[in-house]
This record gives structure tokens, sequence and C-alpha cells, in this order.
């Protein structure tokens, strides 16, 4: 049986770990809301976005391989993927980063993809996938808001290069997707080649494209697809917070259960 003295030691041990915990609560709770401010003032610019591409695209099939964008609504079947995986940089989160990791391997697994070609913002990703076949191009870590931006854009460079000169048959964005402070849902869906998004669109008798309609389609293309990727960044970042915020609000709670029931022996 325990002494006094190691059941104190541990109750002093306790109390220790659930000061750390409730801090880590507290900071994951500040920097959830500014992640929160982030995907508000980028949200108008991404729907408007969206709204532009969807009205543009009802006017061509994407089969007119002389267009300069058809490729990128081109559909071979064939299975050269290109990955680009949204995770974080720190634990802590629960399953968070694990649940999506899984999902995707399960998908790729599915689709008999046995050597994807890998570009993974956040540590977690690289921890999980480097122990498969996959081919790891970059792993970019400790990125700041800043350069987020300026990353996406190079990504998104290389891989529609990419897909246009044929290397490539699809790119797959795999992210989470922040629904509330105790949901984050894993994403896995299809980048390139684009699926036309599907929006209500205002009538085309009221919209007037200067200069063609194809040569605005032609530069928002690209576009919508960084603005998609910077978006999803934005929002498994709120998400790992959110994940953490709880994982510690629960790791605080059941350090105050340990000291009750310590006490009681105390």
């Amino acid at each position: 049986m325990a002494s006094l003295k190691d059941i104190r030691k541990r109750i002093d041990s306790v109390k220790r770990t659930q000061k750390t915990t409730s801090a880590m609560k507290m900071v994951s709770a500040a920097k959830l809301r500014r992640s929160e401010n982030a995907i508000r003032e980028a949200t108008p610019y991404a729907n408007k976005l969206k709204s532009v591409v969807s009205s543009l695209s009802t006017r061509f099939d994407g089969k007119d391989q002389d267009t300069g964008f058809g490729l990128l609504f081109r559909n071979t079947g064939g299975k050269r993927t290109g990955v680009i995986l949204i995770t974080s940089d720190r634990g802590l989160c629960g399953g968070f980063n694990s649940n999506l990791s899984k999902a995707l391997a399960r998908q790729l697994g599915d689709e008999e993809v046995e050597c994807a070609d890998f570009v993974i913002l956040g540590r977690k990703g690289n921890d999980f996938f480097k122990r498969t076949s996959h081919n790891i191009l970059a792993n970019h870590t400790g990125t700041s808001p800043e350069k987020q931006l300026v990353l996406v854009r190079d990504i998104v460079s290389e891989f529609t290069s990419r897909f246009e000169a044929g290397e490539l048959d699809q790119v797959i964005l795999a992210y989470n997707h922040y629904v509330s402070v105790i949901a984050q849902v894993p994403v896995i869906e299809q980048l390139l080649p684009i699926t036309p998004p599907e929006t209500e669109i205002a009538d085309e008798r009221d919209i007037i494209f200067e200069p063609s309609p194809q040569d605005i389609l032609e530069t928002l293309l690209k576009k919508y697809v960084q603005n998609q990727v910077y978006v999803s960044w934005l929002d498994t970042i709120a998400g790992e917070h959110a994940a953490r915020m709880t994982s510690m609000d629960a790791a605080t709670k059941n350090a105050g259960e340990m000291i009750e029931k310590l006490q009681l022996h105390y």
C-alpha cells in the first residue's frame, strides 16, 4: 500500500499536469478564434471565385484540347496520382491526424494506387506516410501565416504543370474540415481534373465578360485550385486547434477526477 508521502507526491504531480493541460487548452482556444477569423475573411473571395468559375465552366465542355484549359477537365482514368496532404505539425489533438491519414491510405489502396507523389503540409502526415511505398516529394513544416499563400502557389503550380504535361492522371487534396469545436471531418477530394463547382448561377444575360469567357476561365482556373488548397489549409489549422482544445479539456477534467480520488486515499 502506498504511503501518505507517496500519495502526496502523486497529487502534486497530477496537479502540475493539470495546470499544463489547462494552459494548453486556453492557448488553443485563443488560436482557434484567430483561425476562425481567418476563415471568415477568406470565405467571401472563395465563394465569389467559385461562383464565377461555375458560371464560366457551363460555357465549355472541356473536350476541346486546343482551348488551353481543356486538359484541366480531362479524365484519363489512369492511376498516376499526386497528393496534397494537410496535417498538423504537433500532436496532442486526439485522432485528428491519424484518422485523416488512415482514410487517405485506405482510399489509395482501394484505387490500387501503389506509389503516389506526395507533398505534405505538416509533420504528422509525413510521419505516417514515410513508412509506406509512396513517394514524398516534399514535407513543409512550421510555415508562418504570411508564407502560406506563396507556398500554396508553388505547390499548385508544380502539380498543375505536371498534370497538364500528362505526367499525372489525378491530384488529390486531403485535409480536415472544421465543422465545430467537437467535430472535424476528414475530407479527401479530387483537385485535378477540375470538377466545375455547383453553385446558383445568376442570369447570364446580366453578365458581361471582358475579355472573353475563355480567357477569363483560363486565368481563373489555377487561382481557383490555389484557393481550394489555401482555404483547406486554414480549415485544417482551425480544426487542429479545436481538436487540441477538446483533448486538453478532457485531460484537465480527468486530472481533476484523479486528484479527488487520491485526496480521498490521503
